[in-house]
């Protein structure tokens, strides 16, 4: 493979970032910060005593690092020849490092074709460029979109499935929900009638052995980004905003609601007609059975807020839920209010300074009032 300039992958994601080191060095392929080469790239995303070191220990001749190391690694190298490679500092390591290596290793399925074991009604509609894999069934009046990958044993009824989507095998998106109501003489069992539908919008992945269940009344909503891990169940109703996360093991109750940028933890319980907020995170393990606010980071069963207790540098958890972008305007907003408290005390001491003043003149007036006594 024809080594590549580091510089020219910079450049053609348009990346922000400063360099240190040996700006000559060439990468052709990808490794661990450990098992790293000359040849190689790698990345750290940690800041600490313990990510510096690795960064330091390493053989790769290209480290992608966070920008707050910068200082620390110049004045380690400034005046030593020890480390003939490559230092990038950048915003987000783990990101760009995710966009060189989708390069280097051509990391894109370029799979197209329907197969002859698959089963397609007539009238679904399939678009360009897809690929559906060996027995997989695509029902009645169902939506495919361009580009998109659906792999061997997937069912689908009842949906539409935006473009650029991967659906891993043995998926089931679209069959009837769980949903009974109990004949109060008989104690019998009434099935919930299923009429909605399952919407999938643009680049949504979903691994293996899911389950997504068609609405009842109203459609099951996954929107544009989103990505669910293996073994999750999505109940009827559900409606799941943009590039949240749903991993291994999740499962979603009915008719809830779950906001944009969102991460659900291993194993997390979303109980029914529950409300999700925006920037969400949500514990490994947890039993969600109550509301969860915009930006609240919940965990245990029953879930409760932890917010407060989190020591994870605020970076690491705002990429863990997707909230980057919001972190800029919450730490201004942190900064105003401290300037506000300050203000506020400023104030309050000027005032106190006053009616201390002010008290110790009435004091002095009346000791003057008062008839001195010769004894």
């Amino acid at each position: 493979m024809h080594p590549w300039s580091i510089k020219s992958f910079l450049r053609y994601f348009g990346a922000d970032y400063r360099l240190l080191g040996q700006e000559g060095v060439q990468i052709n392929n990808i490794a661990p910060l450990d098992k790293g080469g000359d040849l190689d790239i790698s990345f750290c995303s940690s800041d600490d005593k313990e990510g510096l070191e690795c960064i330091l220990n390493s053989k790769s001749g290209v480290i992608l690092c966070k920008k707050t190391l910068a200082k620390n690694i110049h004045r380690i190298i400034g005046t030593s020849n020890r480390f003939p490679r490559l230092f990038v500092f950048v915003d987000n390591p783990r990101h760009v490092f995710i966009k060189i290596a989708k390069l280097i290793k051509g990391y894109k399925d370029i799979r197209k074709g329907i197969s002859k074991h698959a089963v397609i009604a007539d009238s679904a509609k399939i678009g360009k460029d897809c690929y559906i894999g060996d027995f997989t069934i695509i029902g009645d009046d169902c939506i495919v979109g361009d580009n998109t990958v659906i792999d061997s044993r997937v069912v689908i009824r009842n949906a539409k499935v935006g473009n650029d989507c991967v659906i891993q095998p043995g998926s089931v998106i679209g069959e009837e929900g769980f949903s009974f109501e109990r004949d109060s003489a008989s104690l019998e069992l009434e099935k919930f009638p299923h009429c909605g539908k399952v919407l999938i919008g643009n680049n949504v992945e979903i691994s293996a052995n899911c389950s997504i269940a068609r609405g009842s009344i109203s459609d099951t909503v996954i929107e544009e980004g989103t990505k669910i891990d293996a073994l999750c169940h999505v109940a009827h109703n559900v409606h799941i905003g943009k590039n949240t996360q749903l991993t291994a093991g999740a499962v979603v109750g009915g008719s809830t609601e779950i906001g944009n940028n969102c991460w659900l933890g291993l194993n997390s319980t979303i109980k029914h007609k529950i409300k999700i907020g925006e920037n969400a995170i949500v514990g490994s393990g947890s039993s969600v059975i109550r509301d969860v606010e915009d930006k609240d980071i919940v965990a245990g069963s029953p879930a409760k807020s932890i917010k407060h207790k989190i020591n994870i540098s605020e970076d690491k958890l705002f990429l863990m839920g997707g909230q980057e972008s919001d972190k800029k305007v919450e730490l201004e907003g942190q900064e105003k209010e401290k300037e506000k408290t300050k203000l506020q005390r400023h104030t309050f001491s000027k005032k106190h300074f006053v009616v201390k003043q002010w008290g110790l003149t009435i004091i002095s007036l009346a000791i003057s009032a008062i008839p001195f006594v010769s004894l």
